[in-house]
């Protein structure tokens, strides 16, 4: 038996049940892991709330994972091999890492080496992944692009800050309080601006727009891309999923590009994820964790996430 986080119906964060279940038994093509950490989703929240309508309750959530090899029947990989797992269905279509062991397909999972401790790895998988994305794979994000990540303090947003000023661009971020502006400049921001809704109005254009406050602010920022720029929307903070009355030809400037991102498992196959994690050993790349919480303290945790509190990834150590 293990311990496990189960939901058996939406509602509040006190609908995470901490229960006794069997442990799951991999096939062949499957690997099960030992859990030692995973970090928080928005889209576990979502879920959690009934915004998920092809989730079938009772579930285990859970998008992501770090932990060690617990067994691979089909001998891809070795027992107590360090490993971080993410999305392809985990905590939606099968259950995921709210518990002391997950089985997913081999084809999700990645080998890694690091001495960071295990709530930080634990912060990283997803929150790399989704920034990673959106910038180099949805907006092409090159050195010299004006970039403008609105949302700079969301967990995606502050490892995009510290990626792209990796990656040599020319960084603004946006928050809505003052006395956060220290710790986006501390992450690589060359400037912040305070969002008060209407960005476009200051005048700011950029290259490359990361939006991760969502469809409440999308069309402003829209208007602060140049012409030839280019919008990625991926995260919706501001936790409105529709834009009423949307009109493209409105909304959408002359040779302004739309897109969105959301992520895969392909994604995360291939990103770089062992040279960004030697980055952060080797103190080169500078990723911001938020809250720590033991399994037994999940309900606190996603409360925690649902009031904006953590200031950075909220990581649940098992």
């Amino acid at each position: 038996m293990m311990k496990a986080v189960v939901v058996h119906g939406a509602g509040g964060p006190e609908v995470l049940k901490l229960e006794s279940r069997p442990m799951p038994v991999p096939g062949k093509g499957e690997v099960r892991i030992a859990v030692k950490a995973f970090g928080l989703n928005r889209s576990e929240l979502f879920t959690r709330q009934g915004h998920s309508p092809s989730v079938v309750f009772p579930r285990i959530l859970g998008i992501e994972a770090v932990g060690i090899v617990d067994a691979a029947p089909g001998g891809e990989f070795a027992q107590g091999d360090m490993v971080a797992t993410v999305m392809g269905g985990m905590g939606r279509q099968f259950d995921g890492s709210y518990a002391e062991f997950t089985c997913v397909p081999a084809t999700q999972v990645r080998r890694l080496t690091s001495t960071l401790d295990w709530e930080v790895l634990g912060a990283l998988p997803e929150m790399l992944q989704t920034a990673w994305g959106a910038l180099f794979s949805s907006l092409n994000l090159q050195a010299g692009h004006r970039l403008l990540v609105r949302g700079g303090t969301t967990s995606v947003g502050m490892a995009a800050i510290a990626l792209a000023r990796r990656a040599g661009a020319d960084v603004t971020a946006t928050t809505r309080r003052q006395d956060r502006r220290g710790l986006l400049e501390m992450l690589g921001a060359d400037r912040v601006l305070i969002d008060d809704g209407d960005l476009s109005k200051s005048g700011n254009r950029f290259d490359r727009i990361l939006e991760l406050v969502g469809a409440t602010t999308l069309e402003d920022s829209l208007l602060c891309a140049d012409r030839g720029g280019l919008v990625c929307m991926a995260g919706i903070v501001g936790n409105t999923w529709t834009m009423p009355n949307f009109a493209p030809m409105d909304a959408i400037p002359n040779r302004v590009v739309l897109t969105s991102y959301s992520g895969e498992p392909e994604d995360f196959m291939a990103m770089p994820l062992q040279d960004l994690l030697d980055d952060i050993a080797g103190k080169r790349l500078n990723i911001k964790i938020g809250r720590v919480f033991s399994i037994d303290e999940i309900v606190d945790a996603h409360r925690c996430m649902e009031a904006n509190a953590a200031e950075g990834k909220i990581v649940i150590l098992v």
